[in-house]
């Protein structure tokens, strides 16, 4: 059983139960007490559920059914793309971080370096909080549970109080006509975002590439910078560099 279905499993069981034993995983996933405890953490870290004593804790009652949102494939490319992203980010600048697996990577690379992080996704805010960054600034607005973010209806609540030298964002997929998402709800809260950022950097592993899925959100001329891995198709990095796009490989 490889990791990433170990991961999507352990959350699905989560989703059900609420509260897992140790033992309980260990029988249910038939793995070793070794693998739990690696699954345990690394789940944690991503903030996707609350390690407990003798076991785990659910966090957001739909966070596994929510594809934008728990993603854990590609995991090790992702961490690539997450560690590319902190070398454009200089000291004593602003950065908008959304929601996703990419995301939490991001904000954990980020945590403790002189950057203020500017989010509505709550399980990276108590990241940040249990770790102690020192400049982070919870965008305010209604807390919603399953998407597990702050949304403002009011765009004048982004305008008047928000800005940030980045945005970083992600997506279902990326095409040459630019960067499609399937959640609407995140989307609106995010276009919010984008309009007062200088610089829009999209984060996106290299299966999403030439990738349509749901709606189109921002066009291929409004995104400066994608950060993909170096496992991306070298025909499809090329029609898009084509387009104008600057691309990093990670």
């Amino acid at each position: 059983m490889n990791e990433n279905y170990r991961h999507r499993q352990l959350l699905a069981l989560l989703n059900k139960q609420k509260a897992l034993s140790t033992q309980t995983i260990i029988e249910q996933l038939k793995v070793s007490p070794a693998t739990v405890r690696r699954d345990i953490n690394k789940l944690n870290e991503l903030g996707l559920l609350k390690k407990v004593r003798n076991g785990v804790e659910h966090l957001h009652y739909t966070i596994v059914h929510n594809p934008e949102l728990v993603d854990t494939t590609h995991n090790d490319e992702k961490q690539r793309i997450a560690l590319a992203a902190t070398d454009i980010c200089k000291a004593g600048q602003s950065v908008f971080i959304t929601c996703g697996t990419t995301m939490m990577m991001l904000g954990q690379q980020l945590c403790g370096r002189d950057i203020q992080i500017l989010t509505n996704y709550m399980s990276l805010a108590n990241y940040l909080i249990k770790h102690k960054h020192s400049d982070l600034c919870i965008m305010g607005g209604q807390y919603n549970a399953e998407k597990d973010i702050t949304l403002s209806f009011n765009s004048s609540d982004y305008s008047h109080y928000y800005a940030a030298n980045i945005m970083f964002t992600s997506g279902r997929g990326l095409t040459e006509e630019g960067l499609f998402k399937t959640d609407m709800i995140i989307a609106n809260s995010e276009k919010q975002m984008a309009a007062k950022a200088d610089r829009y950097v999209v984060l996106l592993d290299s299966s999403k590439l030439d990738n349509k899925a749901g709606m189109l959100f921002t066009r291929i001329n409004d995104i400066d910078t994608l950060i993909t891995g170096q496992e991306a198709d070298p025909e499809i990095i090329q029609k898009l560099r084509d387009k104008g796009l600057k691309i990093i490989l990670a």
